[in-house]
């Protein structure tokens, strides 16, 4: 099998600044544990603020791009992988182009002239993190872009997708070209449900792309947030992943599955009518360090395996695998080799 170029990632591509707060920060700029949202005006001094604080670091990151350094890092074949997402011209998108190619990753970025790259403040509290993006030149993707044949091509070339939901708030028509080419060609494309305002406020983009999902990643306050919003009267996450699987699909060629990821609790796969859980690897409170791209180190994982056809059961202990590894790290970052048998 030709793996070059053979997964596809899009997105939107944010320097995360990431530093140790307090409780008195999270509330200043009322700032919910373990949450993630866009910037409001409010929140803009709060990026000065961490940037001089004595414990921040910057990493390339974006809900997607994390997900495809992940599954390039998890993959034995350089190439592997693609990205797209739109930058600023100026240095953090430099910085952040040269951390994606070190990872491996071919990346197209659009270069936007106008608005600065963006920038997502990672609010770090007792090992949970707070996420609030300030897109800016991230909310700046042309589908235009994407039409170009040397991007086109990237499209062409790749068997598998994978978009983040934050995609949605920027550029739904890219999503709904990838996503047709996708069913019409036999390909695998997925998604995820990314945050819990994806499910309330773009709730429209979201189900006009569900129907070509054949993977749907989602953690449970994501899913129950889903299932509130389609008036499904349910907490119950199991039932919710039954539900979204067994949404109707554009294309009969493969099945839907749902993957719903539950912090220390199993995940949960739902596939033809039934639901399956799988532990995940155990980690004593003291070694979690902060759970920044877990869920994307998950994804990443998961689709490390699938692309090589290896069994559901694989794909999740890989995602598992790469999910404990960044936890007992900070930010999504991860040793020069995976230690995955």
């Amino acid at each position: 099998m030709e793996y070059d170029g053979i997964l596809l990632g899009m997105g939107n591509p944010l320097l995360d600044i990431s530093a140790v707060v307090d409780q008195d920060f999270l509330n200043k700029y009322e700032i919910k544990p373990n949450n993630a949202i866009l910037a409001e005006d409010k929140h803009l001094p709060m990026y000065d603020e961490m940037a001089a604080k004595p414990t921040v670091e910057y990493i390339a990151g974006g809900a997607t791009q994390n997900s495809i350094r992940v599954a390039q890092w998890m993959l034995p074949f350089p190439g592997a992988t693609s990205y797209m997402g739109s930058v600023g011209k100026d240095k953090f998108g430099e910085e952040m182009k040269k951390n994606a190619q070190d990872a491996g990753v071919n990346v197209n970025y659009y270069e936007d002239e106008t608005a600065p790259t963006g920038t997502c403040a990672v609010c770090v509290l007792d090992g949970e993190r707070s996420l609030v993006a300030n897109l800016s030149a991230a909310n700046c993707y042309k589908v235009d872009h994407l039409k170009r044949p040397e991007n086109w091509a990237l499209v062409e070339k790749a068997k598998f997708y994978y978009i983040a939901g934050f995609f949605l708030t920027v550029s739904p028509e890219s999503i709904q070209l990838v996503a047709e080419h996708a069913a019409a060609n036999n390909k695998i494309f997925s998604m995820n449900l990314s945050a819990p305002f994806i499910c309330e406020f773009f709730r429209d983009p979201q189900e006009k792309a569900l129907p070509y999902m054949d993977f749907v990643f989602g953690n449970e306050t994501e899913a129950r947030t889903f299932s509130k919003v389609h008036g499904w009267e349910t907490d119950n996450v199991e039932e919710i992943a039954l539900k979204i699987s067994q949404w109707p699909k554009a294309s009969g060629t493969h099945k839907r599955i749902t993957v719903i990821t539950q912090g220390a609790d199993p995940v949960v796969i739902a596939e033809d009518g039934k639901v399956k859980l799988f532990p995940v690897i155990p980690l004593p409170k003291e070694k979690l360090v902060d759970t920044n791209g877990a869920g994307d180190a998950f994804v990443g994982g998961f689709l490390s395996q699938l692309v090589q056809e290896k069994p559901i059961a694989e794909c999740v202990r890989a995602g598992c695998y790469a999910s404990n590894v960044i936890i007992q790290r900070s930010g999504c970052t991860y040793p020069e080799k995976p230690d995955f048998a």
